[in-house]
C-alpha cells in the first residue's frame, strides 16, 4: 500500500503493482500540484461571471449558499442587490471568478442596456440568468433577457449562457416536469442562434449545486486533461469512482468512474451533506 499527498489538500491511497502504474500515479500528483497550486509567476486567470434576471428571482441567495456559506433558510434576510455586486471569487489555485450579480430592478436592467452596455457585457465568459418559475410577467421576463442575449452577442459573442428556472420547490410535485419543459422550449426558441444550457433549481436541495458545478466546470481550463488523469488515477487504484470536488464551494470539478451508478445527484448530495455538516461545525465552535 503506498499513500501520498498534494498541497491541494487531496489525498490518494492505492496499491499500483507495475511500475508504470506508479508512474502515472506520481503524474497525477504533480498535475494536481502544477495546476492547483497558486505559484508567484503564475498569470492568474480572470473569468467574468454575469448573473443576471429580474429583482426577487434568487439570485443573491443561490450565490450567497454557494461562495458565502450560507444556508438557505438564511438567505430570507439578504436584501435587494443595488446596481452590481462585484466578488472575485479564487478557485482552484491561479483560476479567479469575476462574478458581476447585476440588481434586476428595472431602473438598473434599464440602465444594463443603455448607458452602461459596453461596460456589464464586454469580456463576459458565462453568461448566468435567472427565472422566477412563478413570475407572474413572464413575457417581460423573456423581452429583459432577450435584451441581455442581444448585448452578449455584440459584446461576446463566445460567451456561454446558462439559464436556470429557479425555486422549482414552490410548484407542486406534479407540476414540475410539465411547467420546466414549457420554460425551457419557451427559452429555446428565443434564443436562438445561440445555444443555451438549462437546469431546473432550488435552495433547498441539489439542483442548486448540480447547475453550479456544471457551470463552474466551463471555466477551467484544461478540464480535458484533467478528467484524462483522473480516469487513470481511478483505474490505478481499482476505485469503482473517483470524485474531485473544490476545496471551499465543494462543487463537483471533475469524475472518473468504472461502474453505472442509478443516482444521477450522488455528487451534489454529498457536497450539499459536508457543506452543512463544516457549518453545524462552525456554529458549534462559534458558540463554545
Amino acid at each position: 500500500m503506498s499513500t501520498g499527498r498534494v498541497s491541494t489538500g487531496l489525498q490518494f491511497i492505492g496499491s499500483p503493482k507495475q511500475v508504470g502504474q506508479k508512474a502515472s500515479l506520481k503524474g497525477f500528483q504533480r498535475f494536481l500540484s502544477s495546476e492547483f497550486r497558486p505559484s508567484p509567476k503564475s498569470i492568474i486567470m480572470k473569468k467574468k461571471v454575469l448573473l443576471m434576471g429580474k429583482s426577487g428571482s434568487g439570485k443573491t441567495s443561490m450565490r450567497s449558499i454557494i461562495f458565502s456559506n450560507y444556508i438557505a433558510r438564511d438567505t430570507r434576510r439578504l436584501g435587494a442587490t443595488i446596481d452590481v455586486e462585484h466578488s472575485n471569487l479564487k478557485f482552484l489555485g491561479n483560476l479567479t471568478l469575476n462574478l458581476w450579480d447585476c440588481g434586476g430592478q428595472e431602473a438598473f436592467m434599464e440602465n444594463y442596456f443603455t448607458s452602461q452596455r459596453d461596460h456589464i457585457f464586454k469580456n463576459v465568459e458565462v453568461l448566468i440568468y435567472v427565472f422566477d418559475v412563478e413570475s407572474r410577467d413572464v413575457e417581460r421576463d423573456m423581452h429583459y433577457y432577450q435584451s441581455c442575449l442581444e448585448a452578449i452577442m455584440a459584446n461576446s459573442r463566445e460567451a456561454k449562457i446558462f439559464c436556470l428556472v429557479h425555486k422549482m420547490d414552490l410548484v407542486q410535485e406534479h407540476q414540475r416536469d410539465r411547467m420546466y419543459e414549457e420554460r425551457v422550449n419557451e427559452l429555446k426558441t428565443r434564443s436562438e442562434p445561440l445555444k443555451i444550457k438549462t437546469f431546473r433549481t432550488s435552495i433547498w436541495d441539489e439542483t442548486l449545486y448540480a447547475a453550479w458545478s456544471t457551470i463552474v466546470h466551463a471555466l477551467i481550463p484544461n478540464i480535458r486533461t484533467l478528467e484524462s488523469h483522473l480516469n487513470n488515477f481511478c483505474s490505478i487504484c481499482d476505485a469503482d469512482e473517483v470524485v474531485l470536488f473544490e476545496r471551499s464551494t465543494f462543487l463537483v470539478i471533475a469524475n472518473a468512474a468504472r461502474i453505472n451508478h442509478v443516482d444521477a445527484h450522488r455528487f451534489e448530495k454529498i457536497s450539499n451533506i459536508i457543506k452543512q455538516f463544516n457549518l453545524g461545525c462552525r456554529q458549534v465552535s462559534n458558540r463554545s
